[in-house]
């Protein structure tokens, strides 16, 4: 089956300003998404979506396609869901058509090529069309409380309060890194979370998605201790 990474990677980041291509121990934190889903050997293309001229040169330097993005799909409201669809459709307006795409956030530069090779493996035509990096939570999510004003706190779901971890099932949450879809599902679907959806369950070192200085400084440590290992 034909597949296609895109790296979706704007470059309007608010929180961390042009965190798509941070330094990441000497290199664009962008290159090590590349080079893993060039590893991975589970595409036909690997694509960097972008509205930004630098990230798309930086992007080719790595060896990715480029996809340049309509400026409304580089808005702070656009969705990556959005931006991958409007890929399938105008590489299918050019005759290219894909049957699986991964969606690969080019913020998590400790996500391995295994990692992308086992989420992808997850899908299985007619059985499972959607499957995501998944990690489990280091603390009880269903203990979770809602901050009000004034900081009051109150139970998110009060109802849950009685059981214990043990009594629940077991709890997995996306970890914002890695999404694999059947094409034909997803344009039905429109998200990543179709029916029957998988999960890959993820090494935490592996797992960390980059939104703040704090998350760039703290998988610098991990990658600088593990890396060397």
């Amino acid at each position: 089956m034909a597949a296609v990474a895109v790296i979706p990677a704007r470059g309007g980041s608010k929180r961390l300003p042009r965190k798509n291509i941070a330094d990441f121990l000497g290199r664009p934190i962008i290159s090590y998404t590349i080079e893993a889903a060039h590893q991975s050997g589970c595409f036909s293309r690997v694509v960097v979506s972008t509205e930004d001229a630098e990230i798309a040169e930086v992007a080719r330097q790595f060896g990715a396609d480029v996809d340049l993005r309509a400026p409304h799909l580089a808005s702070d409201t656009a969705t990556v869901h959005a931006v991958c669809m409007a890929f399938l459709e105008a590489e299918q307006g050019q005759g290219r058509k894909w049957d699986r795409l991964c969606c690969l956030y080019a913020t998590a530069p400790l996500r391995t090529a295994e990692d992308i090779r086992a989420t992808m493996a997850l899908l299985e035509p007619g059985i499972c069309d959607f499957a995501m990096g998944v990690s489990s939570y280091d603390k009880q999510p269903h203990q979770a409380l809602k901050l009000l004003p004034g900081n009051v706190l109150v139970p998110m779901w009060p109802e849950l309060l009685k059981f214990r971890a043990s009594d629940l099932p077991p709890l997995r949450a996306s970890n914002g890194t890695t999404y694999a879809v059947d094409c034909e599902a997803f344009r039905q679907h429109g998200n990543f979370y179709g029916p029957n959806l998988r999960g890959h369950d993820m090494a935490r070192d592996h797992a960390v998605d980059i939104d703040t200085a704090e998350d760039l400084e703290f998988a610098r440590l991990i990658a600088r201790h593990t890396w060397k290992s």
